[in-house]
């Protein structure tokens, strides 16, 4: 009734009672990664032990039937199934269905948010079935859970929108308390109150969208259907980082670039870029803040995340994009219906401008 995983690199440690472990009925063991297993599957309603164990670099696994007397003259049959091979759902949920092996289909690493990364998987094989497209699947996909959010979405940035425009008042209230901690406070607490305003409501729902979003964040990186799977032009490989690089200038300069190990996150393609924009353009719907070390951390972080998601695989990067660009047209417009319209361009261009000389007096 319970499923253990132990990483690879936890094995060598293991002592032979804790790589031991008796299995009651229906059970399975075997080795998986990202996209490929082995397993050992012992005939429905047998009892066995799995052994597990490390040695001379070599990782083992085995099934253990129990030992059986057999008469003189009779014969005893015992057999166990063997599955090396993708993990492709389609494919693990056949023999689950059709042969009775017991949540075979768990074997594809879910993540913690298993309830919710099931069925968005189910979403995404759907929608490729009728797209046809992987790429565009995701899009598809990334709008779907888009809007069955929104409600939650629209809460938020109302709140921040009624936030921002109690803005001033709250300058002048930190202007009046000085240094007194209490009373700025006690005043903003009576502000949020005369204006009925719950500071707290705008992130309770970010809060509950995160597991939907690490749950897609899985479900992408999981799906075998991925690999070598092409989108637009340049990208033929939705599992594979993007193939273009800013150093020979996407393909005009005529050479390769060549492997470069740990460097390759310099090796900008174009959908790692085009991520990184799409962040500072969605953090442009609000003015940078007014606390120096906050304004910095704001500044760098879209191109800290175009570097570090830049040698992932395409097809989180193209989630990526899709999400940010769907959640800066939602902002965007709640933010307008609310009175308070941001002013994007003025925004980008504010660090641009030249700051007035200090007063030498």
């Amino acid at each position: 009734g319970s499923m253990e995983e132990i990483d690879y690199n936890d094995m060598p440690d293991l002592t032979t009672e804790e790589g031991r472990v008796e299995v009651a009925e229906n059970g399975r063991v075997g080795f998986s990664d990202q996209y490929w297993m082995t397993a050992l599957i012992p005939s429905p309603g047998r009892d066995f032990r799995s052994v597990a164990r490390h040695t001379n670099d070599v990782y083992l696994i085995e099934t253990v039937y129990p030992m059986v007397t057999v008469a003189a003259g009779a014969s005893i049959d015992a057999s166990t199934q063997f599955f090396a091979g993708a993990q492709e759902w389609e494919v693990i949920r056949g023999y689950q269905n059709d042969l009775g092996i017991d949540r075979f289909l768990d074997s594809i690493d879910w993540g913690w948010f298993f309830f919710l990364t099931k069925p968005i998987f189910w979403l995404l094989h759907t929608l490729h079935q009728f797209i046809g497209n992987m790429g565009w699947s995701i899009i598809a996909l990334t709008v779907i859970l888009k809007a069955l959010v929104l409600p939650l979405a629209y809460k938020s940035y109302v709140s921040m929108a009624k936030m921002k425009e109690l803005q001033p008042e709250m300058e002048k209230i930190k202007e009046r308390t000085g240094d007194d901690r209490q009373k700025l406070q006690q005043e903003m607490m009576a502000l949020y109150k005369k204006e009925k305003v719950n500071p707290a409501s705008g992130c309770l729902p970010i809060l509950l969208q995160i597991p939907i979003f690490f749950s897609l964040y899985k479900v992408i990186f999981v799906t075998l259907e991925l690999r070598h799977a092409p989108w637009i032009g340049w990208i033929t490989d939705l599992s594979a980082p993007d193939p273009s690089s800013i150093l020979n200038l996407f393909g005009l300069l005529p050479y390769a670039v060549p492997e470069l190990g740990m460097l390759s996150i310099i090796s900008l393609g174009i959908l790692p870029i085009l991520l990184g924009i799409s962040m500072w353009v969605q953090q442009k719907l609000n003015p940078a803040p007014t606390d120096p070390t906050q304004a910095m951390i704001f500044a760098w972080m879209p191109w800290v995340f175009m570097f570090m998601l830049g040698t992932f695989a395409s097809g989180l990067v193209v989630y990526w994009i899709a999400n940010n660009t769907i959640t800066f047209t939602q902002q965007y417009l709640i933010m307008r219906s609310q009175g308070y319209k941001p002013d994007v361009f003025g925004n980008m261009f504010s660090g641009f401008k030249k700051k007035p000389a200090p007063d030498k007096k």
